[in-house]
């Protein structure tokens, strides 16, 4: 291929992936809302893009959930209940648009329905480099006292640690979702009033209950973890 063609297909590539962003940033944020139909002329006008790449754009964002097209209707906004939130694109789409504390609330019940069932299951089936990488997480977030930043990085890869510990891969899969609204829920913590106590003894807990390979003794401290996790974010 001409490098004047690769340049072309990256072009391409970039104004497609922009009118993805752009269409998804209006409804997640309500520009478009719910059961409203788009006018297609005036949503390529808006985003200033052809019609080849519109209809591309709208493509994708029919398979995440978010629109639907019939005959009667054209293409439209679907129930928010129909979006696709275990779609990691759609799930950065929402935590950049807004969330509310009922959001944190129905994911804070998914993990407690997940990660205590992943510890138990990473107590029982863990190898040497799932330690390593617990230990490593571990051992950031003990020297995390004074660095924010550095201490959601280090809560996001003890928690991506863990589900891959279990070594089952639809647990390990559920990072896409957990990880990414753990995140957003520390740094939402720390830029209030700052957690009122230091997680790594919790979080210590879990890893030496994995460790010495106690099934119902890991179950439990992470059960105990995400209880810190509720008070911190009520």
């Amino acid at each position: 291929m001409s490098r004047s063609g690769h340049d072309a297909s990256s072009t391409g590539h970039g104004l497609h992936h922009a009118a993805v962003e752009a269409l998804a940033e209006r409804i997640l944020k309500g520009t478009y809302g719910e059961g409203d139909s788009l006018v297609m002329t005036e949503v390529q006008a808006e985003l200033d893009v052809t019609q080849t790449v519109l209809r591309e754009a709208i493509k994708v964002l029919t398979t995440k959930g978010l629109l639907d097209t019939d005959e009667r209707r054209g293409t439209f906004v679907r129930p928010r209940e129909d979006w696709n939130l275990l779609d990691s694109d759609v799930l950065r789409w929402k935590l950049a648009a807004g969330v509310s504390s009922d959001f944190f609330a129905d994911v804070l019940e998914l993990r407690r329905s997940i990660e205590p069932a992943a510890a138990a299951l990473a107590a029982e089936r863990r190898t040497d480099d799932d330690l390593v990488a617990l230990d490593a997480a571990l051992a950031t977030m003990g020297a995390t006292a004074r660095d924010p930043v550095l201490l959601v990085r280090a809560d996001a890869s003890f928690h991506t640690a863990m589900l891959l510990a279990s070594n089952n891969r639809f647990y390990a899969q559920m990072r896409r979702v957990i990880v990414p609204v753990l995140v957003q829920r520390d740094r939402d913590v720390l830029a209030a009033d700052g957690a009122s106590e230091h997680p790594h003894a919790a979080h210590a807990a879990v890893v030496e209950a994995v460790r010495n390979r106690d099934v119902d003794g890991a179950y439990v401290a992470m059960l105990e973890l995400l209880d810190l996790s509720a008070r911190e974010h009520p």
